[in-house]
């Protein structure tokens, strides 16, 4: 009982309060900062240390006008374009005026000596408020704070990469996919998904090109590759591109047409289908003849009038047989027909038959279409030979 008491009197002494209140604010604080840069919380944390710096920055004008200008001022305006919503920016802006008033009556008219406040000084400052408060709305209307912007488009990149992942395949069996995005940008309008279905023995790929290219197309690639995503093997193959057209006239957007490719492969078998929605057709190596065969399946464009019927062209894939499907950015330009580009594509892609098409699919983009300011994508589905197996 006594060394209870003795316990509790301990921890009730003025230091031990102290140090109970002093945890208490530095977790508080720690927790608004976490909130704050993950875009959660309030941002009183920043328009507080940025209030702070505005008469730091006046004293050292005050102070040395030659090395500390009144246009550092700037710089907190900028920082709080950057950090802070605009009814704080309002506040910090307020701040700096009164500032740069002071400076000017201090430091005496502008006429009387340099480093003082002139009419440019007042204006820079000023146009830096003004863009910094374009920025701070934009970012306010778009609900998506600096600090998670990046991050975001980030997330969203990644995304549409794990989505493009093609399932392992079986022994035998070869795949890789390549994607170009426009003028070397993160996202595209190209985009693939596949899944193993049938119990993990049939194959079903889509490859899909949305109109328009890089940014402009991400978005929309974004929302179509969720969708497509959620369609594949959810339904019968014939019945995937009707479904996902009535998904884009749903979309009803302004430029909201696509086309696909659906590839249904058996891999016990070789024997495969193919749908296309005013797709570039479809390339199969016969490893018999050498010679490549264009497997092109009737289709319209997606997303441009309802009841569209989807007709498939149909196909074997015998040991050493490769089939390649590509988006039209790979063999279509402003001065390239699509016959020429294939023929320029099946010319480039000759070279790695005898060696096989292992990292191929990079090097053939690099080869046909380094420099064509157009999404660009190819698909790979190799079925290797008795050589091709024991060499790996």
């Amino acid at each position: 009982m006594a060394a209870g008491r003795e316990r509790r009197a301990a921890a009730d002494t003025f230091t031990a309060r102290l140090k109970k209140q002093w945890h208490r604010a530095r977790v508080g604080v720690r927790r608004a900062a976490v909130d704050y840069f993950r875009g959660d919380g309030s941002d009183w944390i920043a328009l507080a240390g940025l209030l702070l710096t505005v008469p730091l920055i006046a004293a050292g004008t005050l102070a040395n006008s030659v090395w500390c200008a009144p246009s550092a001022l700037c710089v907190p305006i900028v920082a709080g374009g950057l950090l802070l919503r605009p009814a704080s920016l309002l506040g910090l802006y307020a701040a700096a005026a009164t500032a740069l008033i002071v400076e000017a009556v201090q430091l005496g008219p502008y006429t009387e000596g340099v480093a003082r406040v002139t009419p440019g000084v007042v204006l820079v400052v000023a146009a830096c408020g003004f863009f910094g408060l374009l920025v701070a709305q934009f970012r306010s209307r778009v609900g998506v704070p600096w600090r998670r912007g990046g991050t975001m488009l980030f997330d969203l990149r990644e995304r549409i990469r794990v989505q493009s992942k093609l399932p392992k395949l079986p022994t035998g069996w070869h795949r890789e996919m390549a994607l170009r995005p426009a003028g070397g940008q993160s996202f595209s309008g190209d985009f693939v998904v596949a899944a193993r279905t049938n119990g993990g023995r049939t194959l079903e790929v889509v490859l899909t090109d949305v109109s328009g290219k890089g940014m402009d197309a991400g978005s929309r690639a974004l929302l179509l590759s969720g969708a497509f995503g959620g369609l594949l093997g959810s339904l019968p193959p014939h019945d995937f591109l009707p479904a996902a057209n009535g998904y884009l006239l749903r979309q009803d957007w302004d430029e909201g047409f696509a086309t696909s490719i659906h590839l249904v492969l058996d891999l016990d078998s070789g024997d495969y289908e193919l749908y296309s929605a005013g797709h570039p057709p479809g390339l199969q190596l016969s490893a018999g003849s050498g010679r490549w065969e264009e497997k092109a399946a009737d289709g319209p464009l997606l997303g441009v009038y309802d009841g569209a019927q989807f007709d498939p062209v149909k196909g074997s894939l015998r040991p050493g047989d490769v089939l390649m499907l590509f988006t039209d950015g790979l063999v279509e330009t402003s001065d390239r027909d699509m016959v020429e580009g294939i023929d320029r594509l099946t010319g480039e892609a000759d070279r790695y038959v005898a060696g096989g098409f292992h990292g191929a699919a990079w090097h053939l983009i690099e080869a046909v279409a380094k420099d064509v300011n157009d999404d660009r994508a190819l698909l790979l589905i190799c079925r290797e030979g008795p050589t091709a197996a024991a060499a790996r």
